[in-house]
C-alpha cells in the first residue's frame, strides 16, 4: 500500500516534474482536483481507476472526510494510490492532512512537490513578486480560510511595502480592496490573472481603486490569482514578451 501525493503544477501540464509523471505512470489509482489538468492522465496505464474529487468554491463534489476515506479505502484494495492536487499540495492543497491520514492507517506516503501558482502564474504574466527597487519580499495569502472568511494575515500584509499574492480570493475582492483603500493605498498597482498558464489566461491590470470596475467590465472569476503591489504594474509591460512556448 502506498500513497503518492503529487503536485500538478499551476494547470499548463508541462509544468509537472518528471517525477510526477513518473508515478502517474506506475499508479493504480489516481484521484485528482478540478485545477488539475486532466491531460496529465493520459500517463496513466490504461487500467487505472480515475476518479474526480475535485473542490471549487461553492460547487463541491467531494468534502475534505470523503477524500480521505477514499485515499485509503482504495490503497488498500488496489495499492498505489496517487493524489494529484493542483499547484503544490502543501501550499493552501490540504495535502498534510490527507497524508496524515492516511499515515494514521498504516499507508507508506510519499511527496511529490509540485510548481505553486503563487509564484509561476505571476512570473508567466511578466510579474516577478521580488525585483530590486521595488519588492524585497512577498506574501501569500489564502482568501479562503476554514470559517470561509478573509484570512487576518491580509490586514498585517497590506501595511507591509511587500508583494501581496491572494490564492482562492476573488469572492474576497470587495473587502481585499477595502482593507488596502482604509489604509490609503488607492493607488497601489494591482493585476488579477485568470486561468493563469492555460490557452484560456485572462489578465486584468489597474489600481486599487479602480480594480473592482476593471474586474467587472473584463468578466474576470475564479479561478483566479491576486496580486497587489508595485510589481504588478510591470504586466503590461512584459507580457507581451512573455507568452508561453510551445515546444
Amino acid at each position: 500500500m502506498k500513497v503518492t501525493l503529487i503536485g500538478a503544477g499551476p494547470g499548463d501540464p508541462d509544468l509537472i516534474t518528471l517525477k510526477g509523471i513518473k508515478a502517474l505512470k506506475s499508479a493504480d489509482v489516481v484521484l485528482h482536483d478540478a485545477l488539475a489538468s486532466t491531460e496529465l492522465l493520459e500517463y496513466c496505464k490504461p487500467e487505472c481507476i480515475i476518479v474526480n474529487v475535485g473542490k471549487r468554491f461553492a460547487q463541491h463534489s467531494c468534502n475534505q472526510d470523503v477524500i480521505n476515506h477514499l485515499i485509503v479505502e482504495y490503497a488498500q484494495q488496489y495499492g498505489h494510490v496517487v493524489r494529484l492536487k493542483g499547484g503544490d499540495p502543501f501550499i493552501f492543497g490540504r495535502g498534510y492532512e490527507e497524508l496524515e491520514y492516511a499515515q494514521r492507517h498504516g499507508i507508506e506516503t510519499q511527496v511529490v512537490p509540485g510548481i505553486s501558482s503563487s509564484y509561476a502564474v505571476p512570473a508567466l504574466a511578466g510579474i516577478p513578486l521580488t525585483t530590486r527597487g521595488l519588492s524585497e519580499s512577498f506574501w501569500v495569502v489564502t482568501g479562503t480560510t476554514k470559517d470561509h472568511k478573509l484570512s487576518n494575515d491580509l490586514a498585517l500584509a497590506a501595511q507591509s511595502s511587500a508583494t501581496v499574492v491572494v490564492l482562492m480570493g476573488m469572492h474576497k475582492l470587495t473587502e481585499i480592496v477595502e482593507t488596502y483603500a482604509q489604509l490609503g493605498k488607492l493607488e497601489l498597482p494591482v493585476a488579477i490573472i485568470q486561468n493563469g498558464t492555460r490557452p484560456d489566461e485572462k489578465i486584468v491590470t489597474g489600481k486599487v481603486g479602480n480594480i473592482l470596475q476593471l474586474v467587472q467590465a473584463e468578466g474576470i472569476g475564479s479561478p483566479a490569482i491576486i496580486v497587489l503591489g508595485a510589481v504588478a504594474q510591470l504586466a503590461d509591460n512584459v507580457k507581451k514578451f512573455t507568452q508561453l512556448v510551445n515546444y
